[in-house]
């Protein structure tokens, strides 16, 4: 039996990894990676790594065996059919014989189109009858963290969320709760939303800023439409941007707001204050 982690070396797959390191041998984790040269630091540490790619199926053929935990870390190719692309993992799983797939989701008080191919996926989930856990995951800090350089060249955030509230957290936080699950028992066919522990608005964001640089900072709030452009005027592809302006929306509709502590709980500890996230991406100078 092991512990299966695909998108392994992504963004969330590698906190994940390393917190399992923590917590099981080596050898009883598997990371699946379309680059096996990316994974080279995990082979050293005796994880073994399989080569497969969500957009070929055959390549995770005899993959997984009976008995094994995955995580599937949802697709993030939004220029391809996502829900397809987990229907292979899903299809994997189910000939094996798995005894649990956890899958990373939205929350169901999300109605953006992002949550669209997350819904899907789960039902196709619970209609291969494998033993599930959707880990609804809520909206990251580095979603804003890791992308400060127009917020400082220009001294102000931009978003569609008006007064809407942010209950994120950080990868490492949802790392932890997708690995309570992948090594504790009684999981089972359950959905956790998971939330952080505060939420914000992107007023406090801004304000949060300007203390930790010590520059003046504001909030311009603008229409959905409006972001759609600008965000395609810094070079994202318009699908994509329209996706993330919708979550704007979501967000000043209270969507992502949490009140829901299942993070905290699984995660064993309080989660990650944004201010944290913040000091951490401006660094010890700012």
């Amino acid at each position: 039996m092991s512990i299966v982690v695909t998108g392994a070396t992504g963004h969330l797959g590698r906190h994940v990894v390393a917190q399992l390191l923590e917590r099981v041998p080596a050898g009883q984790l598997t990371a699946v990676v379309r680059d096996e040269a990316k994974a080279a630091d995990l082979a050293a540490r005796g994880v073994r790594i399989a080569v497969a790619d969500y957009n070929a199926p055959r390549t995770f053929d005899n993959l997984f065996a009976p008995g094994d935990k995955v995580l599937l870390i949802s697709g993030s190719e939004f220029d391809k059919d996502r829900v397809a692309q987990h229907k292979v993992v899903v299809d994997a799983a189910k000939a094996a014989g798995v005894a649990l797939l956890a899958y990373t989701s939205a929350p169901a008080s999300l109605t953006a189109a992002l949550a669209d191919d997350h819904r899907a996926t789960e039902r196709l989930i619970v209609d291969s009858g494998v033993p599930y856990v959707f880990l609804r995951n809520g909206w990251y800090h580095e979603n804003y963290t890791e992308n400060l350089a127009p917020v400082l060249a220009h001294n102000t955030v931009v978003a569609a969320t008006g007064d809407g509230r942010i209950a994120s957290a950080a990868r490492a936080d949802y790392a932890a709760a997708a690995v309570a699950v992948l090594t504790g028992e009684g999981h089972e066919n359950t959905a956790y939303e998971l939330f952080g522990d505060s939420a914000w608005s992107m007023a406090e964001y801004a304000a949060e800023l300007s203390r930790r640089t010590g520059r003046e900072i504001g909030f311009t709030n603008v229409s959905a439409e409006a972001l759609t452009g600008i965000l395609t005027g810094a070079g994202l592809p318009e699908p994509l941007a329209a996706i993330l302006a919708g979550v704007d929306v979501s967000i000043e509709k209270g969507e992502l707001a949490g009140g829901v502590d299942d993070l905290s709980r699984l995660a064993g500890r309080p989660t990650t204050p944004l201010s944290d996230a913040i000091a951490a991406a401006t660094g010890p100078d700012a």
